[in-house]
């Protein structure tokens, strides 16, 4: 069963330095991200959302390979190209993979100007690997879907954090 998180920051650069922190994780295989979203409420008061994978793009990739192929077959692989290619950009932009897109804009609609939301949604998380890579970051968990005792941990290393960066 996968696991949500969801953590706000007080910039709107610290929710990008930690998705890169959980990316080098996922290489380690500490943790297994099916997706990782930030999320940034601009001056307009407008929501962007940066997502992990480009869903177009991915399908525009797979349509333009399986075009080619097709194309092969039927002595046209240019055409294939562009065809596959063009109808996989299509169904990439009108699939929703990861976390729901409206679920996302719902909780960071909340967020003030100038501030940050992690999204992440994981397969696998060793917990207290993710604990020590997270201290130092600061943040305040505002969803999840962990355990209330590992949400308290993850909110405690947090806050930890927080005091030892405000001590210094």
């Amino acid at each position: 069963m996968s696991e949500l998180i969801v953590v706000t920051y007080n910039d709107v650069y610290q929710a990008e330095e930690v998705r890169l922190k959980l990316l080098k994780m996922q290489q380690e295989y500490l943790i297994d991200l099916e997706d990782a979203v930030v999320a940034v409420k601009d001056k307009d008061g407008k929501i962007k959302l940066r997502q992990m994978y480009s869903p177009t793009a991915i399908g525009a990739v797979h349509g333009g390979f399986w075009g080619v192929l097709i194309g092969l077959l039927f002595m046209n692989p240019l055409l294939g190209l562009v065809v596959g290619g063009a109808s996989g950009a299509v169904a990439g932009a009108l699939s929703d993979v990861g976390i729901n897109d409206d679920f996302m804009q719902e909780l960071a609609a909340n967020l003030e100007e100038g501030k940050s939301a992690l999204f992440i949604l994981a397969r696998k998380i060793v917990l207290d690997k993710l604990l020590d890579e997270l201290k130092g970051t600061g943040g305040k968990v505002i969803h999840t879907s962990l355990a209330h005792e590992d949400e308290k941990k993850l909110q405690e290393a947090l806050e930890a954090a927080q005091a030892e960066n405000s001590a210094e």
